[in-house]
């Protein structure tokens, strides 16, 4: 009876150990497939006009504030007090609204850009799921540097993940 408790009592304890060993495991660089999906090149690509877009409008701001700084600053002496303190405030005014012109851009940037990220990264999880059911695994952990894997020997997904998105 003794050792028919012991062998019960020595099942219970590895039979969950004997359940995972069962699990299969994937591994993927998410960072790597999403760099490589094409429309995530086409988003950066637009990204990139429209960041090129507002740095050549801050550009020729600041030309035009220099410009006007220049100029007034050389006829100051031909001005009365009154009218330098306007063109004093009214460069001070130009500055601000190229600030606020900066800060704007910098953060219709960055909503631009989740904007069009966000579907890409889902549309990525979603494929990654789908062929890793397809291949009976039970976990896929994120081999990307910085990414929760200790030790990724199990098998890439990156190739079958690929030729499901079509490239």
């Amino acid at each position: 009876m003794k050792h028919l408790i012991t062998l019960i009592a020595f099942l219970l304890l590895f039979a969950p150990l004997n359940l995972i060993a069962q699990s299969k495991v994937a591994h993927i660089n998410t960072q790597q497939l999403i760099s490589e999906m094409p429309e995530v090149i086409a988003a950066q690509s637009e990204l990139k006009k429209l960041e090129d877009q507002y740095a050549k409008e801050l550009e020729n701001s600041a030309k035009e504030f220099q410009t006007k700084a220049q100029t007034y600053q050389g006829d100051a002496e031909n001005q009365t007090d009154l009218i330098n303190q306007q063109r004093q405030v009214e460069l001070q005014e130009m500055q601000q609204r190229i600030q606020e012109f900066r800060e704007t851009a910098a953060q219709e940037l960055q909503k631009r850009s989740s904007e069009m990220m966000r579907p890409l990264y889902e549309k990525a999880r979603s494929s990654i799921e789908k062929v890793a059911a397809a291949q009976g695994y039970d976990y896929v952990l994120d081999s990307s540097p910085g990414g929760s894997v200790i030790m990724a020997s199990g098998k890439d997904l990156m190739a079958d993940v690929k030729t499901d998105l079509g490239f």
